[in-house]
């Protein structure tokens, strides 16, 4: 299999995204760009405040511009969300997701037999399954409090992609420029979608973390990675 990796470190009673996560890292390398291998932006976050839940959102990229057309998830890749309890940066437990015939399969939270490599599916632990769906959002909520989703979603970022290329590379425009006003900027990504799976547990079921970010805030380090049958 091959490996796409975003990472995600905590930063709050459970875990929050900090500045040093660069968000909406579109069209990765050419091998997975345009596939839902690659992996464009990653959340984790408590719901609301003081929950006893997470929520991890990971947002895997198709085309990017509204005028191109959209793909689906990719049957032999496999999402993998990796959970890191004590601070060692290796993954205690893993949650995977991958798409068959219209649905998407969930497995874990478990910890994994290998650690830092491609593992197989986690067929022994089975999460639950939700339709994939579009204009209308399906959830699941399973027996044990986990919801679920999987389907494409619009992009979260407001982004001038054309203007920040002018500011970057002068020689693009008859002369430099800087980034224009909210009034007059453009949301070059305004319509466009990301492929998107949404599961939203009980922290009891992922375990308790004893990890502490530079702020001394115990939290759960996360990261995702995408892997590609071969």
């Amino acid at each position: 299999m091959k490996k796409r990796t975003k990472y995600l470190m905590g930063i709050g009673s459970i875990v929050v995204a900090t500045l040093i996560f660069v968000a909406a890292d579109h069209i990765d390398a050419p091998g997975s760009m345009g596939t839902s291998a690659d992996i464009a932006d990653y959340f984790a976050f408590e719901p609301t405040e003081g929950a006893n839940e997470t929520t991890f959102i990971v947002d895997l990229q198709s085309n990017v511009l509204p005028d191109l057309a959209y793909g689906t998830f990719d049957e032999d890749v496999l999402t993998e969300i990796n959970i890191d309890l004590d601070g060692d940066l290796i993954e205690d437990t893993v949650i995977q997701a991958i798409p068959r015939n219209g649905r998407m399969f969930f497995f874990g939270p478990a910890t994994p037999g290998q650690t830092g490599l491609n593992g197989p599916v986690l067929m022994d632990a089975a999460l639950g399954d939700v339709e994939i769906s579009d204009a209308t959002a399906i959830v699941e909520t399973t027996a044990a409090g986990v919801k679920l989703f999987a389907g494409p979603r619009q992009d979260p970022f407001f982004f001038d992609f054309f203007q920040f290329n002018a500011v970057i590379n002068p020689a693009m425009d008859a002369a430099p420029r800087g980034f224009l006003p909210s009034g007059e900027a453009e949301d070059t990504f305004d319509g466009a979608n990301t492929l998107s799976i949404a599961i939203e547990i009980p922290n009891s079921l992922l375990g308790t973390p004893t990890a502490t970010n530079a702020l001394g805030i115990t939290v759960y380090n996360t990261w995702v990675t995408t892997n590609r049958k071969q």
